[in-house]
């Protein structure tokens, strides 16, 4: 475990102080990150190439569609359709990047491939629980186990929609979580890897490969080559 990850685990510890309240995605602290180095992907490197190609197909299509848009006369509703789908393509784009990086180098690997359904409006009429697949439990395996979901769906995330909305998801659902049990370091540190995915996503990070590991996919784990 990384200091900072420690660092930030103790900072939510009881008797750290009042519980602080809500923050957009945008204005979460990030000067304590996750530890990459000790997250291993389950997916193999076959399962890799495959999302690859997928994603670049599917940022083909959006690329159409923001060229469509801009020929289309302005009006609001096609400002505001452009507005998103601009966004939408520069989070994919995003996502290919880390996939790229995970692929040369083991670093940024999401925890998943595929794309989860997620459609939460963090609007106050809309419906008041994140959809998650975990059971909304508090106590100290249920907030694990909504920590980690929360991990696998914010580095998921291809659109704006998502992130913005995760990022929502996590402060709300922290909120409702006893401090004592936010200060777990296992559930620390999935909220930290969720953060720190929604981070790069918002392009607040660079996502740069590191020089190409001697790679061994049979654990699925590729290992970087640091002879000098």
């Amino acid at each position: 475990m990384s200091a900072a990850c420690l660092a930030l685990a103790a900072a939510c510890a009881p008797g750290s102080g009042a519980r602080p309240p809500p923050s957009a995605p945008d204005d979460q602290a990030h000067s304590a990150l996750a530890d990459e180095d000790t997250y291993k992907p389950t997916y193999g490197k076959p399962d890799l190439e495959k999302a690859l190609i997928a994603e670049r197909g599917a940022e083909a299509t959006a690329e159409r569609r923001v060229g469509d848009l801009e020929a289309r006369p302005a009006d609001s509703l096609i400002t505001d359709q452009l507005r998103v789908a601009t966004a939408d393509l520069a989070v994919r784009r995003r996502f290919i990047r880390s996939l790229e990086a995970c692929e040369a180098s083991g670093r940024w690997c999401p925890p998943r491939l595929d794309d989860p359904s997620w459609s939460f409006d963090p609007d106050p009429d809309g419906p008041p629980d994140p959809p998650m697949t975990a059971a909304l439990r508090f106590d100290l395996e249920g907030w694990r186990a909504l920590a980690a979901e929360l991990h696998g769906r914010a580095c998921a995330c291809r659109t704006i929609g998502c992130v913005d909305s995760v990022g929502v998801a996590i402060d709300q659902l922290e909120l409702r979580t006893a401090l004592a049990t936010q200060g777990d370091e296992t559930a620390t540190l999935s909220v930290t890897r969720a953060r720190e995915c929604l981070f790069r996503l918002r392009g607040k990070a660079a996502i740069r490969p590191l020089p190409a590991p001697v790679e061994d996919w049979s654990t699925g784990v590729p290992r970087l080559d640091v002879r000098g």
